[in-house]
């Protein structure tokens, strides 16, 4: 993955490492991290922190804590007033000892969301306010090749403006599900396409595309293909709950292993999505607000080659 769009990039940091936030951290921001895990580690933590103080110690915003003992697990809380939260645990590992890894933090209003190697693992919900966070720092038996901080303001077209930037931009994985985001500047604006080129994976079970809000945890459109079964399910999340599902569809489009091209124009009372060259759906907008829909998010079986905003 590149990271040429980063607002800043460190190479090769001697570990433990910390470092000032050029800017803090903001709705629609990513924090890159390349590396590659100890052959004989036990553990290693990414940070996020209010400032570097260590007496007292500094809240800790975000406590990212890969452990591997006879039960791997990943260790996520947060530290107010020197004294540690409640911990959450996830079972899945994707880290694994002498092995490269490359991390990506997704920086929204009200989670972090965090992928390894292309794929999604994991959110946290801010128990501290993110307009305090301003210092990312790693520490434990890992080496690091690069981090970047990659800004908000990096559009889809810039990012994919040559063949298969994508995949370095997002760090898409190619043998299992995807996760991507992608910020639209400006959000949406009626007239506007997304263009969303790719492969589904030979053996899928479904993948999704979101058109989301960064400063709310809504949803305005969502496309949850389910490959097997054939069913394109249709809904919206607003004020953290969904709405009623649209289900009806004249044709299934996707398959198998197949490529395929989807279309999605953002129209005055609608969406109105194409795959393949052909009209598939319409979906009334539940966010009447389109100007605040500017974050893209594509996860689960499919490979992507492109992704434009025209």
């Amino acid at each position: 993955m590149s990271v040429a769009n980063a607002k800043r990039t460190i190479l090769n940091p001697t570990i433990p490492f910390t470092e000032i936030i050029p800017g803090g951290l903001h709705p629609g921001e990513m924090i890159v991290i390349q590396g590659c895990v100890h052959n004989d580690a036990d553990r290693f933590q990414f940070d996020l922190t209010c400032g570097c103080s260590t007496k007292p110690r500094a809240d800790v915003a975000f406590h990212f804590n890969p452990r591997f003992s006879s039960s791997p697990q990943i260790v996520c809380n947060s530290l107010q007033h020197e004294n540690w939260g409640r911990e959450e645990n996830i079972d899945l590992m994707p880290f694994k000892q002498g092995a490269t890894f490359e991390t990506i933090i997704l920086v929204l209003c009200d989670v972090f969301k965090v992928a390894v190697n292309g794929v999604h693992i994991l959110e946290f919900k801010h128990r501290i306010p993110l307009e305090m966070v301003n210092t990312f720092s790693v520490s434990g038996k890992v080496e690091l090749h690069a981090i970047g901080f990659i800004p908000d303001s990096v559009t889809l077209k810039e990012i994919s403006t040559t063949s298969h930037i994508v995949h370095r931009y997002f760090s898409l994985a190619r043998d299992s599900g995807g996760l991507t985001f992608g910020s639209l500047l400006r959000g949406l604006i009626p007239g506007q396409h997304i263009t969303i080129k790719g492969h589904i994976s030979l053996f899928p079970h479904s993948f999704t595309v979101n058109l989301r809000c960064s400063q709310s945890s809504n949803i305005a459109l969502h496309l949850n293909s389910h490959i097997k079964s054939g069913m394109l399910i249709r809904n919206s999340l607003l004020c953290q709950s969904w709405g009623p599902e649209e289900r009806e569809l004249q044709y299934f489009p996707f398959s198998a292993g197949n490529y395929f091209e989807m279309i999605i124009l953002c129209q005055l009372p609608q969406f109105r999505i194409g795959v393949n060259g052909s009209h598939l759906l319409d979906y009334r907008h539940r966010v009447q607000d389109l100007s605040s829909i500017d974050q893209l998010e594509i996860l689960g079986d499919v490979e992507l080659q492109n992704v434009q905003l025209w």
